[in-house]
């Protein structure tokens, strides 16, 4: 538990390729990061599983916004686990509440029974949690590995003083993840403030400018406030800093 480990969130061939080069030692595939992340297609799964030997999780994650599920939005996450445990992920990323803020036991247990002795990672539906050390411990009653966290802050940096109550509450038993806002230069701050070593990142550096010459104004595609002309994508060499950081914990 808490060996040093720096995990890509990526969405994209070449987002994960640039974090594997940059010495990632896991991968959380999703999409739609713009959107806090989204199930991934099976067939980029597949292109990354064929050309780098890095374990990958995928994540589960029907839609944006909260984290109630319907009964069919339930079934479908059960099929999606189903599909990529077939395809060889080491893990799911997943996280599923009650109306009233908790982890809905039912339904996680559900999950995780379908990802069988697949990694299975908590994520972010922690941090919308009502009480962070009563959905600590219901992580660890239902044999979760891993917590992905902000520390129920808008980014890690903030959030700190909960990290570290956390992942002293955790006390070895389920490893802590920060995630949210961490970059290369605040790993370091971050891993003294609180003993956590083990670190979620998209390695970006900035937005990439389309290639596009042509360019319609005036229309959206998606959310309004965001660029059609911007693409997100993991940096080799900002990963790869982030990277020796962490590595460094060992």
């Amino acid at each position: 538990m808490n060996k040093p480990l720096i995990e890509a969130c990526v969405e994209s061939y070449a987002s994960c390729r640039a974090a594997c080069l940059g010495g990632a030692d896991r991968l959380e595939l999703c999409s739609h990061l713009v959107i806090g992340g989204t199930t991934p297609s099976p067939f980029v799964f597949r292109q990354v599983k064929k050309e780098y030997n890095v374990k990958i999780n995928t994540l589960i994650r029907p839609r944006f916004g909260d984290f109630l599920y319907s009964e069919k939005e339930v079934e479908q996450m059960c099929e999606e686990i189903r599909t990529f445990r077939e395809l060889g992920a080491n893990g799911v990323v997943i996280g599923v509440l009650t109306p009233e803020g908790d982890l809905d036991m039912k339904r996680m247990k559900r999950l995780m029974d379908c990802a069988e002795d697949m990694d299975v990672t908590l994520h972010r539906a922690f941090d919308m949690a009502r009480d962070p050390f009563f959905a600590l411990e219901q992580a660890i009653d239902l044999g979760c590995n891993t917590i992905l966290t902000s520390g129920q802050a808008a980014d890690v940096v903030k959030g700190m003083p909960m990290l570290k109550q956390v992942f002293e509450k955790a006390n070895g038993r389920i490893d802590i993840m920060a995630g949210c806002g961490v970059k290369k230069w605040n790993i370091q701050e971050i891993h003294d403030a609180t003993g956590i070593n083990i670190f979620h990142t998209t390695g970006k550096k900035e937005n990439i400018e389309s290639g596009m010459i042509y360019r319609q104004a005036g229309i959206s595609m998606g959310l309004p406030s965001l660029s059609e002309y911007e693409i997100w994508q993991t940096d080799e060499q900002e990963f790869r800093e982030c990277a020796e950081i962490v590595h460094a914990f060992a």
